[in-house]
């Protein structure tokens, strides 16, 4: 077996159990690209950089293939599954025709209480930006885009939502932490907090869609 590279992988949050822990930390490496197709990940490997049991990754690992990011290579371990660019434009069309109806929904309904529970959400996706944890930014956006979406009531559509987001790829994001510029777009939580507790699903609505937009060019790897 090939040397295999080191993920850098970012601590935990608090969770539900170790193996929902392991499963969203390694989430995030696939969708950032610190962990990269074509490159196969042992589970005593991966539990090394955790500091944890094999078992838990093997665990999160199988989950990670039901949601269709990485599959199982024979007596190997793990191999992160590529997207294709069209995929990615599929991943955005079908997250425009879903999201953004929600949010006028949202606007609707949120009370000043939602609105307070969001805000810290906001602020941790800036304040991960500003720091250049990437990692920790995707956590912090996928914790806020939960939220905002169950605010709609539609319990199944946050999950749908959340696997379409998962199956993006957000290779661009280092490079922008690099260069001073994702602040900029993760500061767009905090406007959206700002229009909810307007009321103004007009706002919302638009600001969701250019966010999306972020997602699928300058986060992803592309500016055109």
């Amino acid at each position: 077996m090939s040397q295999q590279t080191h993920v850098s992988l970012p601590s935990f949050v608090q969770r539900t159990s170790l193996r929902e822990q392991v499963a969203e930390a390694l989430r995030a490496a696939v969708i950032s690209g610190k962990m990269q197709p074509g490159e196969i990940y042992s589970a005593p490997f991966l539990a090394a950089e955790f500091g944890v049991s094999a078992t838990p990754v093997r665990e999160a690992m199988l989950d990670l293939v039901k949601q269709g990011m990485v599959e199982v290579v024979r007596n190997k371990g793990f191999q992160v599954k590529d997207v294709s660019e069209r995929e990615l434009d599929e991943l955005t069309e079908i997250r425009l025709l879903l999201e953004p109806p929600s949010a006028i929904t949202a606007a609707r309904v949120a009370t000043a209480d939602d609105v307070e529970r969001l805000r810290p959400l906001a602020q941790a996706t800036v304040d991960a930006a500003a720091s250049g944890d990437v990692l920790s930014h995707i956590e912090a956006d996928r914790a806020f885009h939960e939220e905002l979406l169950r605010l709609a009531g539609n319990r199944l559509l946050v999950g749908i939502v959340s696997d379409l987001r998962a199956r993006t790829r957000l290779y661009g994001l280092a490079e922008l932490a690099r260069r001073g510029k994702l602040t900029s777009t993760a500061s767009e939580h905090l406007a959206m907090c700002d229009h909810l507790a307007a009321g103004d699903a007009s706002a919302l609505e638009a600001l969701i869609r250019q966010h999306i937009g972020h997602v699928r060019h300058e986060w992803a790897g592309r500016d055109d």
